[in-house]
């Protein structure tokens, strides 16, 4: 029984030796055919794309986003709705802008170096409910009606909300609208464009400002 089982093993041994050197093949195999793709892949074309964007009627789209996703690059729009872009061939561009619907563009492979495209987006349009719209002719009338408003007490509005204070405080505390925001930036750029090439202005540090204040209030003593 001994012998049997020595002389098993001793014809197994052959066939383990011959399964590792098919292991052994395999192996080298699959990792020269993973550097092959992965070759092939660094290997594709760095192309010149360029291209006008205009919309259904032909006009012109300044500002559009044109984007590569996998390579984390794009670019925008000119005024002119021009756009140029490196790009590799297969690469997957998205071209979007609001208003618009997104587009897709895949990069082909030609025999050329760089090429010029033109891509047209369709409007998204969404519909909306519709709204009754009553005006006001004068805006005596419109305050007359605001404050002929009947507003109900019935718990539906917190009573906080009308307090005088409240209100106050909330006309103080709440941040400048569009045109106010613009005429604060206008203000803020003319005062620093005039005080670029020169120290801070400081209307509380001008010796003449004072004496004309001095003055005055002497004049309000007599």
């Amino acid at each position: 029984m001994l012998q049997d089982r020595v002389m098993i093993r001793y014809e197994s041994l052959p066939l383990r030796s011959y399964m590792k050197r098919i292991g052994k093949v395999l192996l080298v195999f699959a990792s020269v055919l993973c550097a092959s793709q992965l070759m092939a892949q660094t290997q594709r074309r760095v192309v010149q794309l360029s291209g006008f964007i205009t919309d259904s009627a032909t006009n012109v789209l300044p500002g559009v986003h044109v984007y590569v996703p996998k390579a984390g690059r794009g670019t925008s729009s000119t005024a002119s709705g021009f756009f140029t872009l490196p790009v590799l061939v297969g690469d997957s561009i998205v071209i979007s802008s609001i208003g618009f619907k997104r587009a897709s563009y895949i990069v082909p492979d030609l025999p050329k170096e760089s090429w010029t495209i033109v891509i047209e987006l369709a409007p998204d349009v969404t519909l909306l409910d519709n709204a009754v719209i009553m005006g006001i002719p004068t805006e005596e009338l419109f305050k007359e009606a605001v404050l002929a408003m009947n507003i109900p007490m019935d718990g539906r509005i917190d009573s906080k909300s009308l307090n005088a204070e409240m209100i106050a405080l909330m006309a103080r505390t709440t941040p400048l609208d569009g045109a106010g925001n613009y005429r604060y930036y206008i203000d803020q750029w003319s005062s620093s464009s005039g005080d670029k090439f020169r120290p801070v202005y400081n209307a509380f540090l001008d010796p003449i400002r004072w004496a004309r204040f001095i003055r005055d209030l002497k004049k309000k003593k007599k």
